[in-house]
């Protein structure tokens, strides 16, 4: 067993200088951060419209702040594309 810095038997950790991990967001944090409704967001999961990591169980979800922030940007842009081939005209939002 490797023993750390000051001669004592724990386990030395790998050097992870410079390693960012994600900020990870859980399906509540999402759906609130998108205010849609649960269904919305794992039709979205499932699509890969939206990226995310499903962890240990089956309900375990985490989506990373970036994956999110790529999914609006990309939303933004339809959205936008849309509006200037006149694809949203007179349309009812629907809530979720």
């Amino acid at each position: 067993m490797a023993r750390d810095s000051d001669g004592g038997s724990g386990v030395q950790e790998p050097d992870r200088a410079g390693v960012q991990f994600p900020r990870m967001l859980t399906l509540t944090q999402v759906k609130e951060i998108l205010n849609v409704g649960t269904p919305t967001i794992y039709a979205l999961l499932a699509s890969q419209e939206l990226r995310g990591v499903q962890l240990e169980g089956r309900r375990v979800w985490r989506v990373s702040h970036d994956d999110l922030a790529d999914y609006l940007g990309r939303a933004y842009a339809q959205t936008k594309a849309r509006i200037e081939v006149g694809q949203l005209g007179d349309e009812e939002p629907t809530e979720d």
